[in-house]
């Protein structure tokens, strides 16, 4: 396999899907919009078998680009090796919702909502926002009944759709939860729990630093650039045969070793999705216990999940613990609903409301630069926190993915989508205006 092959192939794995800042190698700077570049209109992998030119395929197609991720972010699965979050045998618990009537009022209402974006011109109305960010799957949550659902592109109910970096906040919150109980003290620096680290950049660092990415690596995420750090990354932690030749670092722990510093730890904040892998390598040594394992048994099973999940692995099985996950709509609702309630879900406690607070709380805001639609925003423990008059905070992932926690509204809204550009700056000028108007409006209606 070729040096471009091979990176084409792991462009999900360790590219694209995992960062918020980089901008897709293969976007159209005049894409299709939402509703033309619908999976079903353009009619991928549809026949047995598809035709040559319908088909979506890796190593040998770019099955990340769009538009055809509108497509692959539902059937990653088909792609990559995947390991299992189980939601156990139980029954599901089923989220609360309104009555059909009030239901159905409502989500009309919703859809007329009007706002300005962001970046000024005409107001723009709730559904449209939907089509201009290419939204999958849309659900609303306000005061733990669901007041809005909504499915489009390849998403069905039954359907799971990937995350992308909301995972880390998954990975962040097990953390949060495993220092609130004392399970993990995170003011050890790294090699005290993982001497493998040897003299590598993460060493010195202290487990708070890694969860809230304030870490001094030296590490490049610069897509245009063939040498950029990514790249070694995406070709390490590729669950695919390495190419005749390499000699590089074989998995996600053995690239984490090699990471060499720059700057110094605890400056600032620096958006690097390796930190999000050295948490999950931290996690298992503490706990003896993949995330996949963990998320399972702290979050999944006794939320009473209706779906399982899934999460990408390299090739020594070892889960992408900074982007590797799909999941389900309502399921994100769930975890949703864990953090809006401190830790509780169906009258019963998961964890400590410690953890809640201390997220909800943010880091220090001199530290976090860099994002202008989040200007007054700060990042702990793998969750991103906008100190807004609502206190909101978030799980995000790039093309569109979000967890978005209103407190002072009492509402939890998940999004799932596939907009053509890996960059969530061009998504928040008509998205977070959007979620505040429903706020507001569910604050007068309910």
């Amino acid at each position: 396999m070729s040096s471009s092959t091979s990176r084409l192939a792991t462009l999900w794995a360790l590219g694209v899907i995992a960062f918020g800042t980089a901008t897709s190698v293969a976007a159209q700077s005049a894409p299709l919009s939402a509703q033309d570049s619908d999976p079903r209109i353009m009619g991928w992998m549809q026949g047995f078998p598809p035709p040559p030119d319908k088909l979506i395929m890796q190593p040998d197609a770019d099955y990340f680009s769009f538009p055809k991720l509108r497509w692959s972010v539902c059937h990653l699965r088909e792609f990559l090796p995947t390991e299992e979050i189980s939601r156990g045998t139980g029954a599901p618990v089923p989220l609360d919702y309104l009555p059909h009537a009030a239901f159905a009022t409502t989500a009309r209402e919703i859809d007329t909502l009007t706002f300005m974006p962001m970046t000024g011109g005409k107001a723009m109305t709730w559904e449209e926002s939907l089509f201009a960010n290419y939204t999958d799957g849309m659900l609303i949550l306000h005061k733990g009944r669901v007041v809005y659902e909504r499915y489009l592109g390849c998403l069905q109910e039954d359907g799971k759709h990937a995350i992308m970096s909301m995972t880390k906040s998954i990975t962040g919150l097990l953390a949060q939860i495993l220092v609130a109980e004392g399970a993990l003290d995170d003011t050890l620096r790294v090699r005290d729990l993982i001497p493998e680290i040897g003299d590598g950049a993460f060493a010195t660092a202290t487990v708070r630093q890694v969860m809230d990415m304030t870490t001094g690596l030296k590490y490049s995420e610069d897509y245009s650039d063939p040498n950029a750090d990514i790249w070694l990354y995406s070709r390490a932690a590729s669950p695919l045969p390495k190419a005749e030749g390499y000699t590089g670092p074989d998995g996600y722990w053995a690239y984490l070793q090699q990471v060499r510093p720059a700057g110094r730890h605890g400056d600032a904040f620096h958006y690097k999705t390796i930190n999000s892998d050295m948490l999950g390598w931290i996690i298992s040594r503490v706990t003896g216990k993949a995330v996949t394992e963990l998320a399972s048994e702290r979050l999944w099973r006794p939320m009473g999940a209706e779906q399982d999940a899934y999460q990408t692995v390299d090739g020594k099985g070892v889960p992408f613990a900074g982007g590797g996950v799909t999941a389900g709509l309502r399921d994100l609702g769930r975890l949703g609903l864990l953090m809006l309630n401190g830790g509780e879900i169906n009258g019963k406690r998961l964890f400590p409301a410690a953890v809640v607070e201390k997220i909800r709380a943010g880091d220090d805001r001199s530290k976090f630069s860099g994002f202008p639609t989040i200007p007054n925003g700060s990042y702990t423990s793998q969750w991103w926190v906008f100190h807004n008059e609502h206190g909101a905070y978030a799980a995000r992932g790039v093309h569109g993915q979000t967890i978005y926690v209103d407190p002072k509204a009492q509402m939890v809204l998940v999004r799932l989508a596939s907009f053509p550009r890996a960059q969530n700056g061009l998504i928040d000028p008509t998205s977070l205006p959007a979620y505040q108007a429903v706020a507001e409006y569910l604050m007068r209606q309910h």
